[in-house]
């Protein structure tokens, strides 16, 4: 599907039957694709596009070790004992100091798990579209950037958001990004169709709230349009060599 103005997509790799979920929105934050697809289909419809920016959820490159090297820096003894907890890249250092709890990346990508692999897939078609990573593409039709899904929710609410597979924290975030002009269902309308009747018999309206994954991957699309259009109301993390984490806040708390 062709569109002609651009669009911001966030993609997010699975580990399931389709390798990718993406959501893609409009200028005006209209929600205009939403689907699972396998590398070939989202490539067919980001090269169908006149213009994009990709937000993908997951890891870009291997951690080079600057962690390490910064704990071992910091160390009373360097060098004479291992240092635990340095498979990661410094964004996720930074986002784990900041109490973000997210997955360290491995400093060799057959060490990873699939659902970065997948990612790595992405970062590798991209390129291969002509998509320029966002810091060094200013001005180009087609750029890309790294977030992440759980730090992205944290920021937006400005605490640790409750539990994504539990109804009540799909509420939460499904709030946090209606709230921001991201016309999609309105998760308050859940609670206009619960009724004495339905609450006893279990019949709860679950389709007015996104699943879990769909609220990651527009949270991912909300970043890519916030980094296109307003720039200065994004902050990113991390060393260029290993992958910047960009997040959808102008300012980010030392502790979550």
């Amino acid at each position: 599907m062709l569109f002609t103005d651009s669009v911001y997509v966030g993609i997010d790799p699975t580990s399931g039957r389709k390798a990718f979920t993406y959501a893609a929105l409009d200028r005006d934050l209209n929600l205009i694709a939403l689907a699972d697809a396998d590398l070939e289909e989202l490539t067919a419809f980001l090269g169908g596009q006149r213009a994009a920016v990709v937000a993908v959820n997951g890891p870009s490159a291997i951690n080079r070790g600057l962690v390490r090297k910064k704990l071992e820096s910091e160390s009373l003894t360097p060098g004479l004992h291992q240092i635990r907890g340095a498979e990661m890249r410094l964004a996720e250092y930074e986002l784990r100091e900041r109490g973000i709890s997210v997955s360290g990346t491995p400093g060799r990508a057959d060490l990873c798990p699939a659902w970065m692999q997948f990612g790595f897939q992405v970062y590798a078609r991209l390129a291969k579209l002509g998509f320029q990573e966002l810091s060094a593409g200013e001005g180009a039709d087609y750029r890309w950037l790294e977030t992440h899904p759980h730090a992205c929710f944290c920021v937006l609410l400005e605490q640790i958001p409750l539990p994504k597979p539990t109804l009540e924290g799909r509420l939460q975030r499904q709030l946090a990004l209606f709230e921001r002009g991201l016309r999609i269902k309105d998760p308050m309308d859940f609670f206009e169709e619960i009724t004495r009747f339905k609450l006893v018999k279990g019949i709860l309206p679950t389709e007015q709230i996104y699943p879990a994954e769909i609220l990651d991957v527009l949270a991912a699309g909300y970043t890519a349009w916030l980094a296109a259009n307003k720039p200065e109301q994004v902050t990113s993390l991390g060393n260029a060599s290993e992958g910047l984490i960009v997040l959808p806040a102008k300012e980010i708390k030392s502790k979550y």
